[in-house]
C-alpha cells in the first residue's frame, strides 16, 4: 500500500467510526486524499463501513505496530534491542543482510507492516497481510565461526514456542528445521542466513514469519493448511505486546545458544517435536527421499532418522507424513 493508504489505516485502526472531515484534520490532508487512501485500503482487501453523518470505520479492529508500546513491553531486554520498524520493504531479511557488514550492532531488529518479496525456505514466497501477520528479522553476532551454527534455527524455534504457549497456543510444536505447526497447519517459520568466517566472528540474520489473525486473502495464496494466532487463543492479540513476547525469549535461547550451543536445549525442543518417534519421508536437497523414523535430533541440530540399517544424520531437507501411510 501506498503512505496515504498506510496514514488512513492508522487513523481507522480502533475500528470506531471517524469522519472524513476528522481524519482530513488529523492527518493534515485534504478530504480527497482521505478518499483516496479509503480507496486504496478498500482495494487492498480492508471492509470499511461507510456511514452518512457518523463517517468511516474498519469492520475490524486492528493492532497496528508501534516501536514505543514494544520497547515499554521488552522491559528489561530493551537496551538490548533496537527496534526499526517500516510499513513497506521488499524482505526484512534481505534489508537487514545488507547491513551485516556495514557494522551495525547486535539485537538490530526491522519489522515490516508489509513485505512485498517475502521469503521462505528453499526459495518460497512468504505471504503475509498487512496486520494479520507478524513479519521481522533480527540481526545477531556470535564469536563463533559460521560452522559452529549449526542447530540455530531449532533454537529460535523453541524460544517461539515458549513465546506462543504463553500467549495462548497450547498446541503449537515444532517440525524440523524451520517450522512451527499446529493440527490446523503452519503458524510459523524462520528462515535464517549467516555471514562471517569460518572460526568467527559471524552473524545471523534470523527472520520470522507468524499468522496472527485469520486473512482470507492469504489463504488463497497459500498452497498449505495455515493456522493462526488468534484462532487458536481464542481471544484478539496485541501485536505490539506479542512481538515483545517473542523477542524477549528469542534473546534468551540466542544467550544459551552462544555459551554452550544446541546441546542444552535438545531435550526441551524434542518434547515439541511433532514428528518424534514417527515414520517420516525427508526429501533431501539432491531431489531423493528417504523414509524412516523420526528418533529426534543430535546434539548439533541433526535430524536422527533411522530407515533400518541404523541412524542416520540428516543436515538438511524437508520433513513430510505424505507417503508414509497416514495423513500429511
Amino acid at each position: 500500500m501506498n503512505t496515504m493508504a498506510f496514514q488512513t489505516l492508522r487513523a481507522l485502526a480502533d475500528g470506531a467510526f471517524h469522519s472524513g472531515e476528522d481524519i482530513a484534520r488529523t492527518l493534515g490532508v485534504t478530504r480527497s486524499a482521505v478518499w483516496y487512501g479509503i480507496r486504496d485500503l478498500s482495494g487492498a482487501g480492508f471492509a470499511i463501513e461507510k456511514v452518512r453523518g457518523r463517517g468511516y470505520r474498519l469492520e475490524h479492529a486492528i493492532s497496528l505496530l508501534d516501536a514505543a508500546s514494544v520497547q515499554s513491553a521488552l522491559a528489561a531486554d530493551a537496551q538490548r534491542i533496537e527496534l526499526e520498524i517500516r510499513e513497506v520493504v521488499d524482505s526484512t531479511n534481505a534489508q537487514l543482510m545488507q547491513r551485516v557488514g556495514a557494522g551495525v550492532r547486535s539485537g538490530l531488529v526491522l519489522v515490516a507492516e508489509e513485505q512485498n518479496a517475502g521469503r521462505g525456505r528453499r526459495g518460497r514466497a512468504w505471504h503475509s497481510g498487512i496486520g494479520s501477520a507478524l513479519t521481522f528479522s533480527l540481526l545477531w553476532r556470535f564469536a563463533q565461526g559460521a560452522r559452529e551454527l549449526a542447530g540455530l534455527s531449532l533454537a529460535v524455534g523453541l524460544g517461539l514456542v515458549r513465546a506462543l504457549r504463553a500467549a495462548g497456543a497450547a498446541g503449537v510444536q515444532l517440525k524440523w528445521p524451520n517450522d512451527l505447526v499446529t493440527p490446523d497447519g503452519k503458524l510459523a517459520g524462520i528462515l535464517i542466513e549467516v555471514q562471517g568466517d569460518v572460526l568467527g566472528p559471524s552473524a545471523a540474520v534470523i527472520g520470522i514469519g507468524l499468522n496472527v489473525r485469520p486473512d482470507p486473502r492469504m489463504r488463497a495464496a497459500i498452497d498449505q493448511p495455515v493456522a493462526d494466532l488468534e484462532t487458536i487463543a481464542g481471544a484478539p492479540v496485541d501485536r505490539n505486546l506479542l512481538l515483545a513476547g517473542l523477542l524477549r525469549e528469542i534473546v534468551a535461547v540466542l544467550d544459551a545458544f552462544a555459551a554452550q550451543g544446541f546441546a542444552p536445549l535438545r531435550e526441551e525442543w524434542q518434547r515439541f517435536h511433532v514428528h518424534q518417534n514417527r515414520k517420516v519421508r525427508l526429501m533431501l536437497p539432491d531431489g531423493n527421499e528417504v523414509t524412516g523414523v523420526a528418533c529426534g535430533v543430535a546434539e548439533d541440530g541433526a535430524l536422527l532418522l533411522d530407515a533400518g540399517n541404523g541412524i542416520v544424520r540428516h543436515h538438511s531437507g524437508e520433513v513430510s507424513l505424505r507417503g508414509v501411510g497416514v495423513p500429511a
